[in-house]
């Protein structure tokens, strides 16, 4: 009882010494709630949203196989089985939505069947109300906003024949009900005239709706037996149970990404508590020297230390898990009160959440203050007498820089070799490379960051007069503080300057790449699929700005499966296109397979030959395709095969948007046939690299805060340390001003040069990654300025933000105060 009194008391003594520090460990255990309950809302919105588009059907009724739908004698067959009450066959198919000048959307649109029978209708309506009859069709949301279509106004769709008709739109959808079609038009209609607007119209599913009275078990099963093998049946708590079950990957792969960002910031949490504790006990070396003098063992000493860190990081952690529930109750108001379609979310945190964060933030501080009780604990009793310890050994000063040298050289090693050899092994390499070079560096800090303070304090004593020169003089003649110190800030900077850099190299190497090696610039087919009206390809063929390469295929059957093959002269391809010189080497006979087929297969009474190796050229230049031959080994396949898609590009010497104006001119009179452009799909990737950059940047400045905690505890400890020689300065009269700004400049300079040293090592750490990624493609990006810039600015600012209280609390102090705490 006297040993928990008495580290009690010595904690509470401390306290105001160690609050900033207990400050990270709660705002770590915060962000580690936050994160934990965010990805499981994520995910479980995912889940929520795929279990709206199961939909309210008692029982469903699909498919085994991907390919290929049910027919009308299985729908049939389930209408006359005991149990069941109604029955809506899901129909989709491909159609086409047109503007108001007869040009068809980029995006083929998928025609979906409205059931007759409210209570099996799983489309999420919007606005207005269901169609009742042919000449009226829902819309998604999005689709009716690009076309500026109102609830009531009419709209143009492309019929299956290829024809134009009006409709009235009575309602729109939620396209978030309907996850499988994100980002395709979609147009409700009637299940009746489903035909009318769609080509290969197939039955996805049905959707059945059992009577009160009948047992759903007993229902799936005689429904099972009445379809046979070929399908499958399962009541809907078993299908969304089914769903939740398949986002189980996803929530794994989100929790992952989320705790990885949290992993760092606790890692500069534990950084900061563990020199936090290194700083105060040096400080109390003549009190820990006098207990050793009384009888207290080292192992009593580290016990001692260690039950204050228990004591700090239960307090800590307590706090922290309060902030995160806290956080959570905020997140779950603020997102019950936006629109997220067939999502309810909550963001509060389960209570086993709570309980392991908690038990983390402790086990954290722990770990962070074993190293600091052992020093402490090896403190002699000589110590408390004025004596000087005994230096350190030099064999294990010479086994630190033994293996500081190793990590710098593997890791360098590794980083110029995961730089240079192409994948799947070289962005591995310089991962463990950057890790093993980084801790290295960071072993090095104590003379690394005094050095580059050092330099940065030369502008400093010019500018800063008197109180510019002590800063420089407290950091430098302090190294090993301000190595510790600054290697928090260091992690964080590096880690955030290195992500943001891959990311942005990455961008730059890749996105230009995608619509490069596109077999041309735009793509022409039919909505909805079909030839192309020969009148399109020769209005194409007369605009002498484009070069035109037709593409024809067709269906074969191939080992009992139907089978897309494509042809094209590979000559008039772009030349940059991926595996075009397997295309321009085909022979007749001879194929190449998208999915790394090979042997010799025949077809009717042709023989094909398979080549190995996978390639995505056929389903690259027709959807679907999966095999790519000559023209001449296709017209043997199927004499008169129609061309389906033709590939243009701008004639030598024109651009991009001169070819577009011709291809719509020639285009004029077939609303039916939709132009893509590859440049699309570059924007899509540029914007899913920009927003994991914001993300990043976003996550990861919580570390550099963090951080900025252990800068602003440092200041407060040292100017207890310091007290006298303040005292001196306000004696010889310093004013308080400029002792303020003594402090503002150490924490400004401390955290530039962790800063500059972060952003040097991030940049070649995220230029080595993205070299590693992008090496196939030839080109590779320089690194960033602006990000590289925010990340500068965002440190400065966490610099000033760290002076603030040890600059107040010190401007506080008077000469004789001061004094009298040495």
């Amino acid at each position: 009882m006297t040993t928990y009194r008495y580290t009690v008391a010595e904690l509470r003594g401390q306290l105001r010494q160690l609050l900033l520090s207990g400050a990270a460990i709660a705002l770590g255990v915060a962000f580690l709630i936050a994160s934990v309950s965010g990805s499981g809302a994520l995910v479980d919105s995912y889940s929520q949203t795929a279990a709206a588009e199961v939909g309210p059907g008692d029982i469903q009724v699909t498919r085994k196989a991907a390919a290929g739908g049910l027919d009308a004698a299985a729908a049939e067959r389930v209408r006359q089985t005991a149990g069941v009450a109604a029955v809506a066959p899901r129909l989709t198919g491909k159609g086409g939505v047109l503007t108001a000048d007869g040009r068809p959307l980029d995006r083929t649109a998928a025609v979906s069947a409205v059931a007759e029978d409210p209570a099996l209708r799983w489309q999420l309506l919007k606005d207005g109300r269901w169609p009742a009859g042919p000449g009226e069709v829902l819309l998604d949301t999005g689709t009716a906003h690009r076309l500026d279509a109102t609830v009531g106004s009419e709209v143009h769709l492309a019929r299956a024949d290829g024809t134009a008709a009006t409709a009235r739109l009575v309602g729109t959808l939620d396209e978030r009900g309907a996850p499988s079609l994100a980002g395709v038009p979609i147009i409700g209609v009637p299940a009746s005239v489903v035909a009318g607007y769609a080509t290969g119209v197939t039955t996805d599913r049905l959707d059945v709706r059992a009577a009160p009275e009948a047992s759903r078990t007993r229902t799936v099963e005689d429904l099972r037996a009445a379809l046979g093998t070929g399908t499958e049946v399962h009541t809907r708590e078993a299908s969304v149970t089914e769903v939740t079950r398949q986002s189980s990957t996803m929530y794994g792969m989100v929790l992952i990404a989320a705790l990885s960002f949290v992993l760092i910031a606790l890692a500069v949490a534990r950084m900061v508590v563990g020199n936090t504790f290194t700083v105060v006990l040096a400080q109390r070396t003549r009190q820990l020297a006098l207990l050793r003098c009384v009888g207290a063992d080292r192992q009593q000493l580290r016990r001692l230390i260690r039950r204050q860190g228990l004591l700090l990081g239960v307090g800590a952690s307590a706090a922290g898990v309060l902030l995160g529930v806290a956080l959570g109750a905020l997140g779950t108001a603020v997102v019950g009160g936006l629109d997220l379609g067939p999502v309810h979310l909550s963001l509060m945190p389960s209570p086993l959440t709570c309980l392991l964060a908690g038990l983390f933030g402790v086990l954290l501080t722990l770990l962070a203050v074993r190293g600091p009780a052992k020093a402490a604990a090896a403190v002699p009793p000589v110590a408390a007498l004025g004596g000087t310890p005994a230096p350190s050994g030099g064999a294990a000063r010479v086994r630190a820089a033994v293996w500081t040298g190793v990590l710098l050289l593997v890791g360098t090693a590794l980083l110029v070799a995961g730089a240079l050899t192409p994948p799947p092994l070289s962005l591995l390499a310089v991962t463990v490379g950057a890790i093993a070079n980084f801790f290295g560096v960071l072993r090095l800090s104590h003379r690394v960051l005094p050095a580059v303070v050092a330099v940065l304090g030369r502008p400093a004593r010019k500018l800063g007069g008197t109180a510019g020169r002590l800063a420089t003089q407290q950091l430098r003649l302090n190294p090993g503080r301000t190595g510790a110190t600054g290697s928090a800030l260091l992690l964080g900077v590096t880690v955030m300057v290195g992500a943001v850099t891959a990311l942005d190299v990455t961008s730059q190497s890749l996105v230009p790449v995608v619509s490069a090696r596109q077999p041309g610039v735009f793509s022409a087919a039919v909505t909805g699929g079909g030839a192309l009206p020969a009148g399109a390809l020769g209005a194409l063929g007369a605009e002498h700005g484009l070069t035109v390469t037709p593409v024809r295929s067709a269906t074969v059957d191939l080992d009992g499966r139907s089978t897309v093959v494509a042809a094209v002269d590979p000559t008039r391809l772009n030349s940059s296109a991926d595996d075009v010189d397997r295309a321009r080497a085909l022979t007749e006979g001879a194929a190449l397979s998208m999915l790394g087929e090979t042997g010799v297969r025949r077809v009717g009474g042709v023989e094909l030959r398979l080549q190995p190796g996978r390639s995505s050229l056929p389903f690259t230049l027709q959807s679907g395709a999966t095999l790519l031959v000559t023209p001449a080994t296709l017209d043997r396949l199927a004499p008169g095969a129609s061309v389906t898609t033709a590939w243009i590009s701008p004639a030598a010497g024109d651009d991009r948007p001169t070819a577009r104006r011709a291809l719509d001119r020639a285009l004029a009179d077939h609303p039916q046939v939709t132009v893509a452009d590859t440049a699309a799909q570059a924007d899509t990737l540029r914007s899913l690299l920009d927003r994991l950059k914001t993300v990043s940047m976003a996550l990861l400045s919580f570390s550099v805060a963090i951080a900025g905690l252990g800068v602003a505890a440092t200041l407060m400890l040292s100017i207890s340390e310091r007290s006298r020689e303040i005292g001196m300065l306000r004696a010889i009269g310093m004013s308080r001003e400029q002792l303020r700004r003594m402090l503002t400049l150490e924490a400004l300079l401390l955290s530039l040069a962790g800063a500059l040293v972060g952003t040097g090592l991030g940049a070649a750490y995220g230029w080595a990654a993205a070299r590693s990624i992008a090496s196939t493609v030839g080109t590779v990006g320089t690194p960033p300025v602006l990000p590289v810039l925010a990340a500068l600015g965002l440190t400065v600012l966490v610099g000033l933000a760290a002076a603030v209280l040890p600059a107040r609390r010190v401007g506080r102090m008077s000469a004789v105060a001061a004094m009298r705490a040495a």
